[in-house]
């Protein structure tokens, strides 16, 4: 009989670790790593040889390897093995002082398919395609017709069929909403909006010189009724609201509550701009109030929050008529044009379901993140179980301000309510995001850290934090 292989030194750390057995071989590794015992360069016993001392099965080895390569800690050759990459920087223990970043909605690094890879294989595939040249030039409209044909592919689910003369491309949802904005509104206009709101909304409202109008919420976001009335008393320019994972509140409006919201548009004729960021991330996404309301609804969905923000490619699909003309010099007078590189690299991966693999790893992280969530935080928060966000209601004892200063004390970083407040007074409530974290056991402890916090009376110091 054969004996199994000799497990690695580092590897001892692995066993009586809490969680998934992959990430705890990919935590072991970064230890080594980091402490100096495994040097860079150095080549790490092979998938089927590790398993087997470990006594897990490959594919274990195989995500843990492709966790410990998403970090930058590893580089593979086929035939030659895997090595710790020669200039790794080892992140040994966090130090003294290390903030863990839980104010900004970033998506999660995919476990698989690894990003990392993916963008220098597609980089790599796409200058093998196309002209560099025309990839870094200037280039004028708001996409090719292959970057809209992809366009209206990606929104499918959320807008059934969509011609792609309506789709236009954008460097980032911003820059799509301050185009809308500039195309409809003049200065002193009203625009509606969720009492909560995204705070970009605020600054291009306060730049543009609009007034902003907050209206009441629920479990679901605006409140037909009352919008109904504010709407017949302040004639707003524009209608803006997230009807899928609110931010910051998480709320998502039911199907009945799209169309009431597409029907008072409609009877006080006026716009809508439908800022559908996380729709997608749904593993059963909602219909758009787009699809809803075609003649009336700007539809914008950024990859920032689906795929990378890096990528900074949105999809603005405008009503039918003039608007995508108007809307492009918009665009043109304010930010030029989208990167030809990134969003040509954007449909590539829609066009050979790369982008559609990022997503389902992105919403697999992210509904393992919320359920870690939801197994240490006390159940006083929102969120919906494929988001990147959680909207955390304050014990009496505590006041969003002083609360926010307490954990940032010890080491992190949430956001406040009154950064999303539009009309009256904010809620005890903050948002903390689940994205950034680097992997589950960096998350875990920041919540822990806010769990603990929830608990402990507000100090002295802090009394007087309004």
């Amino acid at each position: 009989m054969g004996t199994a292989p000799d497990v690695p030194s580092w590897a001892d750390h692995v066993r009586g670790a809490r969680g998934p057995i992959y990430l705890a071989i990919a935590n072991a590794l970064t230890g080594a790593v980091g402490r100096g015992e495994i040097q860079p360069g150095e080549r790490l016993p092979p998938h089927r040889s590790l398993a087997a001392s470990l006594g897990v099965d490959l594919t274990t080895v195989t995500r843990a390897y492709a966790e410990a390569r998403r970090r930058g800690l590893l580089d593979g050759a086929v035939g030659r093995g895997t090595f710790v990459r020669a200039d790794v920087k080892p992140p040994g223990e966090a130090a003294a002082g290390t903030l863990v970043d839980m104010s900004m909605i970033l998506p999660p690094q995919p476990v698989h398919p690894c990003l990392r890879d993916l963008l220098r294989e597609g980089v790599a595939k796409l200058l093998r395609h196309e002209d560099a040249a025309t990839l870094m030039a200037y280039r004028t409209g708001a996409g090719t017709m292959q970057d809209r044909l992809a366009g209206a592919a990606w929104l499918r689910p959320v807008l059934g069929a969509v011609s792609p003369q309506r789709v236009l491309l954008c460097p980032g949802a911003q820059s799509a909403v301050q185009a809308i904005l500039a195309t409809l509104t003049r200065p002193g206009d009203t625009v509606m909006t969720e009492s909560l709101a995204y705070p970009g909304l605020r600054a291009l409202a306060a730049h543009a010189e609009l007034k902003l109008v907050g209206a009441p919420m629920d479990e679901e976001g605006l409140v037909p009724d009352a919008l109904d009335a504010l709407c017949r008393a302040r004639k707003p320019a524009a209608i803006y609201c997230t009807p899928t994972m609110q931010n910051p509140s998480t709320a998502t409006m039911s199907a009945g509550r799209r169309e009431a919201i597409a029907g008072i548009a409609r009877r006080h004729e006026t716009v809508l701009i439908e800022d559908d960021a996380y729709g997608l991330l749904a593993a059963d996404p909602m219909r758009g109030i787009a699809a809803t309301a075609p003649e009336r609804c700007f539809h914008v969905a950024t990859t920032a929050k689906t795929l990378s923000p890096g990528l900074r490619t949105a999809y603005l699909v405008v009503p039918p008529g003039p608007h995508a003309d108007r809307v492009t010099t918009a665009l043109r007078a304010a930010v030029m044009m989208a990167s030809p590189l990134l969003t040509s690299l954007v449909t590539m991966w829609v066009r050979d379901g790369t982008a559609g693999a990022i997503l389902a790893g992105i919403r697999r992280e992210a509904q393992s993140r919320q359920a870690m969530a939801r197994a240490i935080l006390p159940p006083c928060f929102e969120a919906h179980p494929d988001g990147l966000h959680c909207w955390l209601h304050l014990p009496p004892q505590w006041r969003q301000g002083a609360f926010t200063a307490y954990v940032r004390a010890r080491g992190v970083a949430l956001v406040a309510s009154d950064a999303f407040q539009v009309s009256g007074l904010p809620p005890n409530a903050v948002r903390l995001a689940l994205g950034v974290a680097s992997d589950g056991d960096v998350l875990r402890e920041a919540l822990g850290d806010i769990s603990d916090a929830l608990l402990a009376p507000m100090p002295a110091e802090f009394s007087g934090i309004i």
